[in-house]
């Protein structure tokens, strides 16, 4: 595509060069740019594109996007200015790659929790309808036959819209994707219409440096996707609900437990707990008021309101009944609330928690299955707030009977300084709470299944699908599961 027709999609000014020059990619990282991309810089906390313009070109950029002036550049480069360089991007992206989001069904599920396992129950009711559908979040991207590794939940606009071109042009008749709110405020959903939006529910996290001002400007961002869909799926028992949808455009859809609701589940629920095997059982309605057993494979209340989102969505897309039951009952997502199948008198779970509105949810799910005790490892990582630790060490000292403190992808950051935040959570939150401090998270891992007692249930949480750890700057391989399996089966020989 020639950069002129862009350069209409991005309303840029030309400051130099031939606008007629090719255009075959987009790239916002210098270390990506090659013959026929075209750089655009973006801004940010710590690094400005603009400041690396130079090595994209270098590297044979075709032209360069900006938002000032760049007299450095060779007089013969491509160069357009824009008044905003993410939007301009993303306007670019879905101009280059043929807006491959009007080819499918799109599906968008913001909110603080349950994002992930939400869009994979409804990729999972997809499939069973015959669908062939993509996925894209925290767990990477996927579709038949594909799977890519993501950096962020929602990608950036460039890398995002060339994804979904490649699911389009493999047949993909939908795309199940989570919209973080950094996602909306930083333009990398600019350009896409939802045909559903989903949110599972809200509460305090990503405020600081470089994510949002304060929990208010985190709610706006999250309500942006309820302007940009046909039909909102809405939690009707989350008390944040009526300030998500201000300003609404979209069609209102709800779900909830034993309240008003189009589309509500009855408590009590079975709780179901075998080897390896977490679940449970409930029974739901539709706005047709006619009752429907379904059974999951992962616990507790917070997957029933997740199941619930799912059915809300079938519903709109009017889905088949038995479609629903099989994709529900069948749905897996590692690393959320995630079983590891052992030979051993106790369950071991891996789970993504991170923040303490996640911790807290999960552990008392875990608390309804009735263990001998509760034991939970975790860390929190580096580079991030102070918040976030002291929140999830008064959790886990309140909801757990044993705490063990290690690392979590430090980022460079002195571990000593995370754990003694953690610490003062701790104390805040049950100060009699026992535990212990293991800095290698390979040797805390050994020390929670050589101490597990008969009944326990163990939570491993932070990592959740992750198969790396950051230790220092360094990313060094690491699979919780496969460490698990191997250490028991060592144990066991």
């Amino acid at each position: 595509m020639m950069l002129c027709e862009l350069l209409q999609a991005a309303e840029g000014v030309p400051l130099q060069g031939d606008i007629r020059t090719e255009i075959t990619a987009l790239c916002c990282d210098s270390r990506a740019a090659a013959p026929g991309a075209l750089f655009v810089c973006l801004p940010g906390l710590h690094a400005d594109g603009h400041d690396f313009a130079g090595q994209a070109v270098a590297a044979g950029a075709a032209g360069v996007v900006c938002e000032h002036p760049l007299p450095e550049l060779p007089a013969g480069v491509p160069v357009i200015q824009v008044e905003h360089t993410r939007r301009a991007l993303a306007k670019m992206a879905v101009c280059l790659y043929g807006e491959p989001a009007r080819r499918m069904t799109m599906i968008g599920i913001t909110g603080t929790k349950g994002k992930t396992t939400t869009a994979h129950l409804i990729a999972a009711v997809l499939q069973a309808a015959g669908r062939k559908a993509g996925l894209i979040g925290t767990n990477g991207a996927r579709w038949p036959g594909h799977q890519v590794p993501l950096d962020h939940t929602t990608p950036e606009s460039c890398d995002l819209q060339r994804l979904l071109r490649r699911m389009a042009d493999d047949g993909c008749d939908a795309c199940v994707m989570e919209v973080s709110s950094l996602g909306l405020k930083m333009d990398r959903v600019t350009g896409i219409f939802y045909d559903i939006g989903v949110f599972t529910n809200l509460s305090p996290d990503h405020i600081g440096p470089g994510e949002h001002a304060s929990f208010a400007e985190y709610r706006a961002w999250k309500s942006v996707l309820f302007r940009r869909c046909a039909v909102g799926v809405l939690n009707a028992d989350d008390p944040h609900t009526g300030a998500v949808l201000d300003q609404h455009s979209c069609r209102v859809v709800t779900y909830g437990i034993g309240c008003p609701a189009d589309w509500r589940a009855e408590a009590p629920f079975t709780l179901l707990r075998q080897p390896g095997l977490l679940g449970v059982e409930f029974t739901a309605a539709g706005p047709d008021g006619r009752p429907r057993g379904y059974r999951l494979p992962m616990p507790g209340r917070f997957s029933v309101y997740n199941a619930l989102a799912a059915l809300a969505v079938a519903g709109v897309l009017g889905l088949p009944d038995q479609a629903v039951h099989d994709g529900l009952t069948r749905a897996a997502v590692r690393g959320r609330v995630d079983p590891v199948p052992l030979d051993a008198p106790f369950t071991v779970v891996l789970d993504y928690a991170h923040n303490a509105a996640a911790a807290e949810s999960l552990l008392h799910t875990l608390r309804d299955y009735h263990p001998a005790r509760l034991v939970v490892l975790f860390g929190c990582g580096g580079g991030r707030s102070r918040l976030r630790r002291t929140g999830m060490g008064e959790i886990c000292a309140r909801l757990a009977d044993f705490c063990i403190l290690t690392e979590d992808n430090s980022r460079g950051e002195p571990l000593a300084d995370i754990l003694a935040a953690i610490r003062a959570g701790m104390q805040r939150g049950n100060p009699a709470t026992p535990y212990v401090e293991i800095a290698d998270r390979r040797q805390a891992l050994y020390y929670a299944l050589d101490h597990a007692q008969p009944g326990d249930i163990v939570a491993i949480i932070g990592k959740g699908h992750e198969t790396t750890l950051d230790r220092g700057g360094e990313t060094l391989p690491f699979d919780e599961r496969k460490i698990i399996e191997t250490y028991m089966k060592q144990k066991k020989s």
